[in-house]
């Protein structure tokens, strides 16, 4: 089983206002996968990112942070447009799957999961394994859910990353995003942003700078500390630049493509 997180800085113009797709890129990356899967068949699960969908209203509404009961009225709608929004870029992505003739289904964490204290505590992924064992491709993102503390919060397509590898115990995790992996700040505003090829520790996240974009669910900082999880547990991830043609497909079929290995100190 591979699980395969597609970025929403791929997908979609991510600090854009309005929410735009990246019908190129997403036309792409589907065929890259329907590539793969047509050389060896493998399970796999997608997990996609909310982009310029799902970002601006979860920040507008503040989605996660504590309110007073009066202001729950407010909330529950700003709840309901961020799951919305996430949800129109879900169907945009599958309708290109399907195009594409990938036997993808759309599983909503809403509809299924809960959290508390913006963590993942409940989730039946019972339905995940018998869409896998009659021969679909799951299809998660991020979105929201409703928080025994909080009321409702933001579950990033990160945090999913790491509750399904920990239930489900993947020989592969990867993470495709708009660099070629972990760099000690942005590489696409520094020239002298130095890449690393592996991450082991908590203690490699002190010479990162902070992410930039507007971004309500971590960065790259995020992403590494839900990885580095999995790491413990002894399940090793891979982060990549989906951008760079092929290399989706490259990963897939376990070919060298460029990328920070996220996995336990040696």
């Amino acid at each position: 089983m591979i699980i395969l997180k597609i970025g929403g800085s791929i997908l979609t113009n991510k600090d854009s206002a309005e929410s735009e797709v990246d019908s190129a890129s997403l036309k792409r990356i589907a065929s890259e996968i329907k590539a793969s899967l047509d050389i060896s068949q493998k399970q796999l699960i997608i997990v996609h990112g909310a982009g310029s969908f799902g970002h601006p209203p979860a920040k507008e509404y503040k989605i996660g942070e504590p309110f007073d009961e009066s202001e729950y009225p407010q909330k529950r709608i700003g709840f309901c447009k961020t799951q919305n929004a996430v949800k129109k870029l879900n169907m945009l992505i599958c309708e290109a799957f399907i195009e594409e003739e990938l036997p993808v289904v759309a599983v909503p964490a809403s509809s299924f999961m809960s959290a508390t204290d913006k963590r993942i505590t409940e989730g039946n992924l019972d339905y995940f394994k018998k869409y896998l064992q009659k021969g679909f491709i799951p299809v998660i993102y991020g979105d929201v859910v409703l928080d025994s503390n909080l009321e409702i919060c933001v579950i990033s397509g990160d945090q999913l990353i790491q509750y399904l590898a920990k239930n489900l115990n993947p020989e592969m995790v990867v993470l495709g995003t708009d660099v070629d992996g972990v760099y000690n700040k942005n590489p696409k505003t520094h020239d002298d942003a130095i890449f690393f090829d592996r991450f082991s520790s908590l203690e490699d996240l002190d010479t990162l700078e902070g992410t930039t974009n507007v971004d309500v669910t971590g960065g790259m900082v995020g992403k590494i500390k839900e990885l580095l999880y999995l790491a413990d547990l002894g399940i090793e991830s891979k982060i990549i630049n989906a951008e760079v043609e092929d290399n989706i497909f490259k990963v897939l079929e376990n070919e060298e493509v460029k990328g920070t290995v996220i996995s336990r100190g040696n």
